[in-house]
């Protein structure tokens, strides 16, 4: 069941990444502005994928497994080439980067052990808030020094990123408390 419409469009969330990195190594408003478009598809994909995987009941093992691996990967190829590239994240951003990457491994190693037990761990409804303020953020970090008018898109976006950041250690710890229930 690889070749369904959900699994499609989660493969081409993927297939985005190195096209919207390349981009951003770009220094220019065009190359930032067409990152942000097709980051803009992946993050629509991001919900488009699940929705009509439960719609058309296309839901399988296959896509299940790849749905929170491209979030990841999207994520975190863009933080760190945010990083890497000093006009979209200063250094009082990267601590938030820091803080979203760690809670991503570590959810991602908690959910693989609590699998291996046949434990699901439900996604929280504060865990979907994180996920929209962090897309919000890093689309306008994407644009950064090139976003419109004189405004401190930067800074705006690191703001963002913190309330993500914040809103991820809260959701990090509550997954890490109902696996340590487990565990123990």
């Amino acid at each position: 069941m690889l070749w369904t419409l959900p699994n499609i469009l989660t493969l081409s969330r993927i297939i985005a990444i190195p096209v919207i990195v390349a981009l951003m190594f770009i220094a220019q408003s065009w190359a930032a502005w067409t990152a942000l478009g097709i980051y803009t598809l992946a993050c629509i994909t991001d919900w488009l994928d699940g929705y009509l995987a439960r719609l058309q009941n296309l839901e399988s093992p296959i896509g299940k497994f790849l749905d929170p691996i491209a979030d990841k990967l999207l994520v975190g190829a863009l933080l760190l080439t945010m990083a890497g590239t000093a006009e979209r994240l200063s250094f009082w951003g990267l601590p938030a980067a820091i803080i979203i990457l760690m809670r991503e491994i570590l959810v991602s190693g908690l959910r693989e052990y609590l699998a291996g037990l046949r434990i699901g761990v439900p996604v929280s409804r504060l865990a979907k808030w994180k996920t929209a303020v962090q897309m919000v953020a890093l689309g306008i970090l994407i644009v950064g020094p090139w976003g419109p008018g004189n405004w401190p898109w930067v800074s705006i976006g690191e703001v963002g990123l913190w309330i993500a950041a914040l809103i991820t250690v809260v959701t990090g710890w509550d997954y890490l408390k109902s696996g340590l229930r487990h565990m123990t």
